[in-house]
């Protein structure tokens, strides 16, 4: 059985194009960077850049990477427009938290969360 996450792979179509989309305008922090295969730590969870012969960009959806927020999710909304990110839609609010839907540069799905307020 799963006891936990060690990778999350993104398939990307423009490796330097993806890593300085995740470095510049999510402010992670790149751990190695090639050809086929970057990694990106993300308070410790290692997201790895694919890119794959077949990978295209996606319009569709799929799998989402949820990211949360140093600050407000206005505030981090505000920051991603700012360094060019493609905003999906506005905050929206759920009993369970408030999501804020945006794209990387390749196309894959994206999301900031906060929890909801106690």
């Amino acid at each position: 059985m799963a006891h936990g996450v060690a990778t999350v792979w993104v398939p990307v179509t423009d490796m330097k194009r993806a890593v300085a989309f995740y470095r510049d305008s999510l402010c992670l922090e790149v751990k190695s960077e090639g050809e086929d295969w970057s990694e990106l730590d993300v308070g410790g969870l290692m997201i790895g850049l694919n890119a794959r012969e077949d990978a295209q960009v996606s319009t569709s959806g799929g799998a989402v990477i949820t990211f949360q927020p140093d600050g407000s999710i206005e505030e981090e909304r505000d920051d991603l427009v700012g360094r060019g990110a493609d905003i999906r839609g506005e905050i929206s609010e759920h009993p369970w938290g408030r999501i804020l839907p945006f794209k990387d540069s390749e196309g894959n799905d994206l999301q900031l969360y906060s929890p909801p307020k106690a």
